[in-house]
């Protein structure tokens, strides 16, 4: 039987993990991902690199638990923010807005997102088909409240790729040229709305 002084280890590995996530964001932030080593998170996250290791592989696989972390926390806003008794044109923009306050409340992770995950080969596509799984499941599930349904009716998977790789290009040319994710949003809601709107 565990006692709870033998929890404690676990409780701290859980701690000194999330130290680590944090400290390479904040590192991605002030120095950009592709300048960030693991001495510098060590540093950040005031532990040693033994304690790194022993919870991830490299950098990268760092890199990839923070951004599997902010998705799923991106996805968790945006499910919450949608009213499933609202309009569902009401409900598009309230996804909307949601997935670009997101985003805009972690701006050099999102910008590190664009530029730097590209670079990463295996590990990334992994990363991005997970995180493609992650939004169809979010959408599909937001499709199917009644509202939505009697609305816009059931929507495809191929049109929720259609959309999630406009909605990131759109977000990608705007940021890289100095603008915010929030200058997009009217015609993001407008192009999400066309594109989800049942043929006639």
């Amino acid at each position: 039987m565990r006692t709870a002084k033998s929890a404690e280890p676990d409780s701290d590995k859980g701690k000194f993990r999330q130290r680590l996530l944090a400290a390479l964001e904040e590192s991605i932030a002030e120095d950009g991902y592709q300048k960030t080593t693991v001495a510098d998170i060590v540093r950040r996250a005031r532990t040693s690199r033994r304690t790194f290791y022993e919870h991830f592989d490299s950098r990268e696989a760092c890199f990839v638990a923070l951004l599997t972390e902010a998705n799923a926390e991106q996805v968790k806003q945006i499910a919450a923010a949608v009213d499933g008794n609202a309009p569902w044109r009401s409900q598009v923009r309230q996804a909307i807005e949601a997935w670009i306050s997101s985003g805009e409340s972690h701006p050099s992770l999102m910008l590190s997102w664009i530029r730097d995950v590209p670079s990463l080969g295996t590990p990334a596509r992994q990363l991005q088909r997970d995180v493609m799984e992650n939004f169809i499941a979010m959408v599909q599930a937001l499709s199917g409240v009644a509202d939505f349904r009697d609305g816009a009716g059931p929507v495809s998977r191929q049109r929720i790729i259609m959309l999630l790789g406009g909605l990131r290009e759109l977000t990608a040319i705007t940021v890289e040229n100095g603008g915010r994710m929030s200058d997009i949003t009217d015609e993001a809601v407008d192009a999400s709305i066309a594109l989800l709107e049942p043929r006639r």
